[in-house]
C-alpha cells in the first residue's frame, strides 16, 4: 500500500503542475467590448436616438458577435500552444487475454499452448526541456496571432459604427429633403394654377403653362426618388441591426448640430492609433518569434520522460511488490538530415519578415492618405456648409422683401411663389452641405482609427 501511495502522491504533483494561462472570464456576445464602441464621442452628436440605435447595433449585428468569436477562437489557441510548455501526463493502460498455440521454439525446447493475462497500468509523464526557449516562442507568436485578431475585431468596430451613423445622418437627411419637396410641390402646384388662370384669360402663352407643368412632374418624380433613398436606407440599417423589419427611429434635422472645434491637422503619429497600423506591428513581432523558431530547429531536443505502475499477469498478484514498476529517463533527439526542409523554412520564415516589414511601410502611408483625404474632405465640406448657410440667409431676406412687396402690391403672387420656390431650392442645398459635414467629419474619425478627434496631439 505505501506504493500505491506513492503512485497516488506523483500523480497529484504531475497534475498540479499542469495549469493554463489566467484569461479573463467572458461572457458568451460581445459585450465585453463595449469600450470598442467609444460611446463618448457619439455622444458629442447630442442625438439620443442616434446612442440608441449604436446599442442596439452593439447588442444584434451579427459581424460584430462574429468578430467577438474570432478572439475567442484565438485565445483557446493561445491555450492549446501554451500547454505545450508544461509537462504532460498520461493513462494508457492494457487489460487483456493472450491466446497461444505450440509455436514458439527456443532451441529444442518448444512451448506447448498456453493462455495468460495481461495487466499493464502505467502513468507516463513527459516534458521537453524548452533549453531554447522554442516552446515560448511559438507561444509569443500565437499570442501577437491573437493581438492581431482583436485589432481586426476593433477594425470591425469601427467601420460598422461609422458605416451606420453616416446612414443615420443620410436618413435625417432624405427625411428633410422629402419635407422640402412636399412644399416645393405645393408651391408648384399654386404656380401651375395661377399660370393656367393666366392663360385662360390670355394673359400668357401655351408654352407658359407647359413649362410649369414639366416642373411639376419633374419635382414630383424627385420626390418618388428621395421616397426610395428614404426607404432603401431603412431597409439597410435594418439590417445592421439584424431585424426584418419596423422603422429606424431618428431625431430631427433641425435639432442636429455640426461638430465645431475639429483640427484641422494631425500629426503622423496619428496613424499609430489606427487598427491596420497597430495589426502590422503585432504581425512583424509575430514573424520575428517564427523566424527565431525556425533557427532553433537545427538544435537538439531533450525529453524528460518517467513511467510508474503495475504489471502483472495475475490479477492477485496485481498489487505485490513484485508487479509494481518505476523507469525514467532522458530522450535527446536531432535531426541529422531532413532534405534540407529546416533551411527552406528558415528562408521562408525570413522571407515572411521581409514581406511583413514592406506591408508595414505601405500601410503608414496608405494611413496617411486616408487621414489627409478626410481632412480635405472635411475642410471642403465645412467651407461648403458655411456658405450655403450665408447664400440661405440671403435667400431668406428676398423672399420676406418679396413677401414685403406683395403687401403693398408691387409684387404678384406668382412672384412670392417664386421666390418661395428659389428659398427651397437652396434649402435644400443647406441641408446637403450640413449632412456631408457630418458624415465628412465621421470619415474622418473612421480615418484615424475611431480616436475622439478631440483627444488628439496637434502639435506639429
Amino acid at each position: 500500500m505505501d506504493f500505491m501511495k506513492k503512485i497516488f502522491i506523483l500523480a497529484l504533483i504531475l497534475c498540479t503542475t499542469i495549469t493554463t494561462p489566467v484569461f479573463a472570464k467572458k461572457q458568451n456576445d460581445v459585450q465585453n467590448n463595449i469600450e470598442y464602441m467609444n460611446l463618448t464621442w457619439w455622444k458629442k452628436f447630442n442625438d439620443e436616438n442616434l446612442n440608441n440605435n449604436l446599442l442596439k447595433l452593439y447588442e444584434k449585428n451579427y459581424d460584430l458577435k462574429n468578430a467577438a468569436l474570432k478572439v475567442k477562437e484565438n485565445e483557446q489557441l493561445v491555450k492549446m500552444q501554451f500547454a505545450n510548455e508544461l509537462p504532460q501526463l498520461s493513462f494508457s493502460g492494457e487489460l487483456s487475454r493472450d491466446i497461444r498455440g505450440a509455436r514458439q521454439q527456443y532451441g529444442n525446447m518448444m512451448i506447448p499452448n498456453y493462455s495468460q493475462y495481461n495487466y499493464y497500468l502505467p502513468l507516463t509523464a513527459g516534458y521537453e526541456v524548452d533549453i531554447w526557449g522554442t516552446n515560448r516562442l511559438k507561444t509569443k507568436s500565437v499570442k501577437e496571432q491573437l493581438e492581431i485578431v482583436k485589432q481586426a475585431e476593433r477594425a470591425t468596430y469601427i467601420a460598422l459604427t461609422s458605416d451606420f451613423a453616416a446612414d443615420y445622418f443620410n436618413l435625417i437627411k432624405a427625411d428633410e429633403f422629402l419635407r422640402i419637396q412636399e412644399d416645393l410641390i405645393k408651391a408648384q402646384e399654386d404656380i401651375v394654377s395661377k399660370v393656367s388662370d393666366k392663360y385662360g384669360i390670355g394673359l400668357c402663352s401655351i408654352n407658359e403653362l407647359l413649362a410649369e407643368e414639366r416642373m411639376l412632374t419633374n419635382l414630383r418624380e424627385e420626390r418618388n426618388k428621395n421616397i426610395k433613398t428614404r426607404d432603401t436606407l431603412i431597409s439597410s440599417m435594418l439590417v445592421y441591426l439584424s431585424e426584418s423589419g419596423g422603422n429606424i427611429e431618428r431625431g430631427n434635422y433641425k435639432n442636429i448640430s455640426v461638430l465645431t472645434g475639429i483640427p484641422d491637422k494631425f500629426t503622423t503619429e496619428a496613424v499609430t492609433k489606427r487598427p491596420d497600423f497597430l495589426q502590422e506591428e503585432a504581425n512583424i513581432r509575430r514573424i520575428g518569434f517564427d523566424v527565431k523558431v525556425a533557427r532553433r530547429e537545427f538544435l537538439p531536443k531533450f525529453i524528460i520522460f518517467g513511467q510508474i505502475g503495475l504489471n502483472a499477469y495475475h490479477f492477485d498478484s496485481l498489487f505485490n511488490s513484485a508487479s509494481q514498476f518505476f523507469n525514467a529517463g532522458i530522450l535527446p533527439s536531432m535531426d541529422l538530415f531532413s532534405g534540407g526542409r529546416k533551411a527552406a523554412l528558415l528562408k521562408l520564415k525570413k522571407f515572411e519578415y521581409q514581406e511583413a516589414l514592406n506591408s508595414y511601410q505601405k500601410t503608414i502611408l496608405n494611413g496617411i492618405k486616408e487621414i489627409n483625404t478626410g481632412l480635405i474632405a472635411y475642410n471642403e465640406a465645412s467651407e461648403n456648409y458655411n456658405e450655403s448657410a450665408e447664400r440661405l440667409k440671403l435667400q431668406n431676406q428676398t423672399f420676406s422683401l418679396m413677401n414685403d412687396r406683395y403687401s403693398i402690391g408691387a409684387a404678384s403672387d406668382l412672384d412670392v411663389l417664386y421666390a418661395k420656390e428659389a428659398y427651397l431650392m437652396i434649402s435644400k442645398e443647406e441641408v446637403s452641405n450640413k449632412v456631408n459635414t457630418l458624415i465628412s467629419t465621421i470619415g474622418l474619425y473612421k480615418a484615424l482609427g475611431g480616436v475622439d478627434l478631440y483627444s488628439l496631439n496637434t502639435n506639429l
